[in-house]
């Protein structure tokens, strides 16, 4: 069964419901039939067996062939429909009997049979003496003397009406349900022919041709609208997960190569310098020093891209979890910053504003870890004293702003175009390829860290930029909840 198709399965399971009700129908119909015509011959046999016990008051008359005109017996028993008449004497023996000519005599019931017919006007069924067939007899006692009169007609002509009906159920039944099996197999062909549609989609999607959908086979309120609309959306979510799988294994091959690149040249470097001083060519302890000089830097910028790789990794782990937090404000982190960049560059105008630059600072109560905004600042602050030339003015700005905390840092430097802008925060980018790396920040990642660390207190770090026009990131943060009232 379960190597049939489902429209096979479906075929069977409707033709076997239809030859159920066609046989209940039929076998309804030919009972009733069958009821209908045995209480017609009941009630003709109770209304003849009524009259003729009344006839006689003395005793049964003499219907004999001597006495009797079969000419008038037989058409006058037959318009009655009970073609044999019976009396019976006060011991149930059948005394006198009378039978339509066109009767056998053989096939008349026993006598024995007729004791067994009750007097009180219950119609039953009895067999002929010959076996036949069945008869209908209903029996009256008499009125006037002992005994009782029998009615009986024979079932032989309703028999063979109920059969002709069976027999003709039978036959209409069958044509109809080769009919209707046909149709139906036609129908189901037609009803299922959306479900192969959407079987063959699923073959090219299984092919790899995830851009294939289930097209529109039917109203969106019927069963095959919304199983097409449930695998559309299913597939487009497929396709999201593919395409995002892709840019993810794009992106980690581009972060395992950005790793090699940074590592690989101060792993030269250091190993460089040990392999010239294990040869003699470093010769004097001032040429030592240098080497030793150089390996130390360039330890030290392994360990701060450890440090940063490390730090990327547990963020995207679970970064609640590097926060220690404790109330702030940032206005404190702005007033560093600022001493930051004088110390940097004493010619650099530096601003301490509001948000936007209008009006003075203001507060931003925040419930943050100070180290690691102190982080993202240093990189902000980093980024615009390595990204514009000396002398640049930079504003800082902190307050609130859309009910968020805010700290930004804004330069009036080259600016960034639309395609650098959109890559800043990604890992190991530079928008300046050919600048001279000093230290792990300079890798690329002290940008990617900022958003991660912002993002861990549920703010975020953006970019406003365009060429010529300078660069302002935003630090958002939520603010810190009121302190409670205290009554």
């Amino acid at each position: 069964m379960h190597r049939l198709s489902l429209r096979a399965r479906l075929l069977l399971l409707t033709t076997g419901l239809l030859l159920a009700g066609l046989g209940l129908i039929g076998a309804v119909v030919s009972d009733r039939l069958e009821r209908y015509q045995l209480d017609r011959i009941d009630d003709r046999l109770r209304s003849l067996t009524e009259l003729v016990s009344q006839v006689s008051a003395t005793g049964p008359p003499e219907v004999d062939g001597a006495r009797a005109r079969p000419e008038l017996l037989g058409p006058g028993l037959d318009l009655f429909g009970a073609p044999y008449l019976v009396y019976l004497d006060a011991d149930g023996s059948p005394t006198r009997s009378v039978h339509s000519p066109r009767l056998d005599g053989a096939a008349l019931p026993p006598p024995g049979a007729l004791r067994t017919v009750p007097t009180d006007g219950t119609a039953v069924g009895l067999p002929a003496a010959d076996g036949s067939g069945r008869w209908r007899a209903v029996a009256r006692p008499a009125t006037g003397w002992d005994g009782a009169v029998i009615a009986a007609a024979p079932l032989t002509e309703a028999d063979a009406t109920v059969a002709r009906l069976r027999t003709s159920s039978l036959a209409g039944g069958a044509v109809l349900l080769v009919l209707l099996t046909a149709v139906g197999w036609f129908a189901l062909g037609r009803g299922l022919r959306p479900l192969r549609r959407i079987e063959h989609t699923a073959a090219a999607i299984a092919g790899g041709d995830l851009t294939r959908r289930v097209p529109v086979l039917a109203q969106p309120g019927t069963e095959i609208g919304h199983l097409a609309a449930s695998l559309n959306t299913m597939l487009g979510q497929l396709e999201r997960a593919f395409a995002d799988r892709a840019a993810s294994e794009a992106r980690m091959r581009t972060f395992v190569s950005d790793v090699s690149h940074e590592l690989r040249t101060p792993l030269f470097v250091i190993k460089g310098s040990a392999e010239l001083h294990r040869m003699g060519g470093l010769p004097g302890p001032a040429d030592v020093d240098r080497a030793m000089r150089r390996i130390e830097r360039e330890a030290t910028r392994l360990t701060a891209l450890t440090e940063d790789l490390l730090l990327l990794a547990r963020l995207d782990e679970a970064p609640e979890g590097q926060l220690d937090r404790a109330p702030m404000d940032l206005r404190t982190l702005a007033g560093d910053a600022r001493h930051d960049l004088r110390a940097l560059d004493a010619s650099r105008p530096v601003e301490l504003t509001g948000p936007g630059g209008t009006g003075p600072p203001g507060p931003a109560p925040v419930h943050a870890d100070e180290g690691r905004l102190r982080q993202v600042v240093a990189n902000l602050v980093g980024n615009a004293a390595a990204h514009t030339p000396p002398g640049t003015p930079v504003r800082i700005g902190v307050g609130t702003a859309d009910g968020r905390a805010v700290l930004e840092v804004a330069d009036e430097g080259p600016g960034l175009a639309a395609g650098q802008a959109d890559r800043v925060f990604d890992r190991f980018y530079r928008a300046d390829r050919s600048r001279n790396r000093s230290g792990g920040a300079d890798a690329g990642l002290g940008l990617a860290i900022a958003r991660s660390l912002a993002r861990a207190h549920g703010g975020d770090v953006e970019l406003e930029t365009a060429l010529g026009e300078g660069a302002r990131f935003r630090l958002t943060l939520p603010l810190a909840p009121p302190p409670p009232d205290r009554d």
